[in-house]
């Protein structure tokens, strides 16, 4: 049985990501938000739109940690949703979709 392998996409350059703050790339008609935490140079990316406030602006939202968990709060209501699940904290019942991230040299790439 042929396994697939994952394809990668270049969406910004590693000089556009901010310290430990988020920023929007459009893929298709997609918008993902992409943070990147300088401490540990960790990126994460979710869907920009938030469910709750049902608007794009993710990307916008304050990125910090609730005990172990790396968290964006919305710039809206301030939910808080965790960057590795997606999980809403404060409302369990929504989610965000969540996409591989990684750095490959100076390319930030998504698996989509």
């Amino acid at each position: 049985m042929e396994q697939k392998q994952a394809e990668w996409y270049t969406v910004c350059h590693r000089d556009a990501l901010i310290r430990n703050s988020g920023v929007c790339v459009l893929w298709g008609r997609e918008q993902v938000a992409i943070f990147y935490c300088h401490r540990s140079d960790s990126l994460y990316a979710v869907e920009n739109y938030d469910p709750i406030g049902e608007a794009n602006v993710l990307s916008r939202g304050i990125m910090g940690s609730i005990g172990d968990e790396v968290v964006v709060a919305s710039p809206l209501y301030k939910q808080h949703f965790n960057l590795q699940t997606g999980q809403c904290i404060e409302q369990p019942e929504v989610k965000l979709k969540t996409f591989s991230v990684r750095c490959q040299g100076e390319d930030v790439q998504l698996n989509l």
